[in-house]
Formats: structure tokens, C-alpha cells, sequence
């Protein structure tokens, strides 16, 4: 009897892969099939995504994963995607694309969440939708484009909004729907009913005439572990494979991560999905829709089998990622000597820490390039001595993420009433051994670590679970998890 295979389509904002998960003895084993390079493009009019490089690189990735799964004898069972949140694409009445989806980091939004608030309140949207602010969430762009900014050409010819993972899910089944984990980072969904919130959608329709009808563009709304539907015939033609069904699994990365977090049955444990967002909190049972929690900025999105992702966003790797890739580009230029992360990070380390700490959660590092000296013009306004070595200001910037890290961290317990006794770090960014220690420094806590490919295992096992080959809860998914990854504690 073959062992049951499924691919997961993990699209990150750097970078996109496809992953066949193959299930063996209670264990999953990981194999990349296909990694792609990912990033907003300048367009002329503004920062987009090449949905047509995202799709070249996944349907090569699932031409590799079916000839893997053929070459060992794994039938593929399933396929899920996963990506960022927040951006979407707009499909005109003939099913197609009527422009390339906007990157969040584009500056179209600037001041919109102003004006949008100045109608309907902060506090008013919170009640509602429990999403903490950020400048740039699907609502504010929405806005962006239907009252005559950048994109209300598109706008006007739109008749339905698929987020970035439903719109590859589409590519794919040609079925339209939203899944409920990511449709929770729009601003448009009752964090209570896990519906889209007509509530929210008429008094926007109201306030900004060009969205009104805005519910008739959103997708019927699905669970993780729905079955989409087979791969199309032009899909299959492509890749090699057969009916392969598709199912929405958490399609927020965040939200897969989370399945892929070992975290213990008695809620005590924070987590950190680490990549080029820091997503922290805790997994709770209800939203926590309080003046206080609003007041501290703190999100309710949702996750598997009803729960909520009570978090916050913090920048993330993005500060020292963007650093790097200047350093690198400089480089190339012969301005300055080449970049290995490894050896900056052990640098880094040997540094004093405690120079400053920075608010790397702010707007001020939000948009690309030009980071180094956004840094270092940081450090001195701080009125601290500005470092003079690479090494001295990525062990500033990992100070204040950690530093970050830890004040999320105590008040999420705070605001959720849970005392907090270990904090589970997971994603790329768990690598990083230095912020792990310095993690672990600022919290007090002891770092759990591991695994590194939380979000492609939570993708496969929510398949697994839907195609009844995995456990039925979501605790015996993460007994799995345990199982299948070396756990290291700092």
C-alpha cells in the first residue's frame, strides 16, 4: 500500500516554495520540490506581486512533486495553499485578473485608516472585527482604490475579491471561495460569527460610495480542511498529476504556523511564527474584544476548529533582512565587503548588548530600501552612540526585536488572563540562534524551538486530517508535530 502524500504551496512575501509532505508511522517527512524568489514589484504606478512568476514557480514545484511522489511510490492525496495576508486580486466578469494584486508596503494607503476612522470609529471597528491597526490591512486598500486613488480603474471593472492564497486555489480548481483564517486579516469579518460582517460592510458601502455592493465581490467563505475541488484539466495537463483534490487548509501562513506549533493542551504557552513578520501571542478559545485590548493593539484572527490567533505583528527579521540585502547590493557594487549572515550573526553575538532598543514595529521600517541608514538615523535620535560596524547594529536591531518580543509576550497573558510559561518560536526565523538567546533573556521564559517548517506542516496536516488519514484534533495533529521535529530549549 503506498504511503499518502500531500503538497503544500507556501507562498512567503520573500519567497514561495512547494513542500511534499509525506505521512509515515505517526511522523511527517518534508521535502522541498520547488523554491521561487518573491517580491513586490515596482510597476510604474506602484509595488505589486507578479502573480504569473508566483504561478510559473508553483506548477513547476507540482510537476517535481509529482514526479517524486511517482518516483517513491507516494500517492498524492491533497494539495493546500497557504501566503501572506491582506492583498488580494480583483477578477473582472470573464474570471481573469484585471490587474496584478498591490503589495501591502505600497504607499497608497497613507492616511486612509485616518480618514476611514474619522466615519467609523477605531473602537467601532474593533467591536466588530477585533483586528488591531495597521496601516495597510485589505479594508484601507479597498478604500484606496474605490474613492479614486492608485488602482480605481481596476476598481471599476471588478466583480469579484479573491485573497492571494484563494486566488492560486482558484488557478488551480477553478472555484471561487475565502478562506475564514486569512478573510480575518481584512477588516471585513465578524470575529464572533466567523461571517463577513454586513454590519461593517454597509456603513463602509455608505461612507465610500465606490464600495458600495462591496459583499457582492466577496467569496462564499469555507473552513480549513474544506475540499475546493479536483485540479482542473489545464492544471493536471501541466503538472503531470491527476484529480488531485484541493483543500482549503488555514490559509493564513500565521494560521498554519500555529497548527504546526507543538504548543501543550493547557493554553500556557505563547508563540512566535519568526519570518519577515513576527506574528506573537496565544491560541485562546474566543476573541478578546476589550477597551484595553484595543487600547494595546492586540488582533483576533482566526484559526482551526473555531479557535483565535490573539497576536500582535511585529516587524520581524524584515529590519535585518533588508540590511543584509543592502550590504549585499552595496557588495556587488565593490562599496563594501561581502555578507555571510552566519558570520555577522556570530559577530553580533560577541557584541555588548544594550547599546539601545528601537521600535522596530514602526511605520518609519515598514516600506523597502535604504534600511541600514533608517536604522542607524533611529539609534541617534535614540541619543545613543551610533555603532560603527555592521555587526554592532544587527545585534541593536535584534536587541529591540527581542526586547519587542518580550513585551508582546507579557501583555498577550496579561490581556488574555493566562499566566504564560514558555514561549514556542517557530518559521525561518527560529534559525536564528542569537535571537532565540536573546529571546530568551528578555522574556524570562524558557524558548522552545522548533520546527522551522511549521507552516508547511500545518498545511499538510490539516490535508491529512481532511482526507482522514491524520488525527482528528488538533492536539494528536501536534502530537504528530512533536514527533516529527528535534525540539532544542534555550
Amino acid at each position: 500500500m503506498s504511503e499518502s502524500g500531500f503538497v503544500a504551496i507556501d507562498l512567503g512575501a520573500t519567497s514561495g516554495r512547494v513542500m511534499l509532505g509525506v505521512l509515515d508511522g505517526g511522523r511527517v517527512e518534508l521535502v522541498e520540490c520547488g523554491r521561487f524568489p518573491n517580491g513586490p514589484v515596482d510597476s510604474g504606478d506602484g509595488l505589486r506581486w507578479d502573480v504569473e512568476a508566483l504561478w510559473a514557480g508553483i506548477l513547476d514545484g507540482l510537476r517535481s512533486a509529482g514526479t517524486l511522489a511517482a518516483q517513491t511510490g507516494v500517492e498524492v492525496r491533497g494539495i493546500g495553499v497557504d501566503s501572506w495576508a491582506i492583498d488580494y486580486g480583483l477578477l473582472g466578469p470573464d474570471g481573469e485578473l484585471v490587474g496584478d494584486p498591490w503589495s501591502y508596503r505600497d504607499a497608497r494607503t497613507e492616511g486612509v485608516a485616518d480618514r476611514v476612522y474619522e466615519r467609523i470609529s477605531f473602537a467601532g471597528h474593533y467591536a466588530v472585527n477585533g483586528l488591531q491597526h495597521l496601516p495597510f490591512t485589505t479594508e484601507f486598500q479597498l478604500v484606496a482604490g474605490a474613492d479614486g486613488g492608485p488602482g480605481s480603474a481596476e476598481w471599476a471593472l471588478a466583480s469579484r475579491l479573491l485573497l492571494v492564497p484563494d486566488l492560486i486555489t482558484y488557478r488551480l480548481t477553478g472555484r471561487q471561495v475565502a478562506e475564514v483564517t486569512n478573510a480575518s486579516t481584512t477588516g471585513l469579518l465578524d470575529a464572533r460569527s466567523r461571517t463577513w460582517s454586513a454590519e461593517l460592510l454597509d456603513r463602509l458601502g455608505a461612507e465610500h460610495p465606490g464600495l458600495t455592493g462591496l459583499g457582492e465581490l466577496l467569496p462564499e467563505l469555507v473552513e480549513p480542511g474544506t475540499v475546493v475541488g479536483p485540479l482542473t484539466d489545464a492544471v493536471r495537463e501541466a503538472t503531470g498529476l491527476g484529480p488531485v483534490p484541493v483543500f482549503a487548509v488555514a490559509s493564513h501562513d500565521t494560521a498554519s504556523a500555529v497548527v504546526g506549533t507543538p504548543l501543550p493542551e493547557d493554553g500556557t504557552a505563547a508563540y512566535i511564527s519568526s519570518g519577515t513578520w513576527s506574528l506573537v501571542g496565544v491560541e485562546l478559545p474566543g476573541p478578546v474584544l476589550t477597551d484595553a485590548s484595543r487600547t494595546a493593539n492586540f488582533t483576533n484572527e482566526l484559526g482551526v476548529d473555531g479557535t483565535v490567533r490573539y497576536l500582535r505583528n511585529v516587524t520581524g527579521l524584515w529590519v535585518l533582512d533588508e540590511c543584509v540585502r543592502e550590504w549585499t547590493v552595496d557588495a556587488s557594487r565593490g562599496e563594501g565587503p561581502p555578507v555571510d549572515l552566519g558570520v555577522l550573526l556570530t559577530e553580533a553575538a560577541a557584541e555588548p548588548g544594550g547599546r539601545c532598543l528601537l521600535a522596530v514595529d514602526g511605520d518609519e521600517f515598514l516600506a523597502p530600501g535604504g534600511m541600514p541608514a533608517r536604522v542607524l538615523a533611529a539609534i541617534r535620535r535614540s541619543g545613543a552612540e551610533a555603532p560603527e560596524t555592521r555587526a554592532a547594529l544587527a545585534r541593536v536591531v535584534l536587541d529591540s526585536l527581542a526586547a519587542a518580543y518580550a513585551r508582546v509576550v507579557r501583555q498577550a497573558g496579561e490581556l488574555a488572563g493566562i499566566e504564560i510559561r514558555a514561549v514556542h518560536v517557530v518559521g525561518g526565523g527560529s534559525q536564528n540562534e542569537l535571537l532565540n538567546r536573546l529571546t530568551a533573556e528578555a522574556t524570562g521564559l524558557p524558548v522552545v524551538v522548533g520546527p522551522a517548517e511549521a507552516t508547511a506542516l500545518g498545511n499538510v496536516l490539516v490535508q491529512a486530517r481532511a482526507s482522514g488519514v491524520g488525527p482528528s484534533t488538533l492536539a494528536g495533529l501536534r502530537t504528530v508535530v512533536r514527533d516529527s521535529t528535534e525540539l532544542h530549549v534555550f
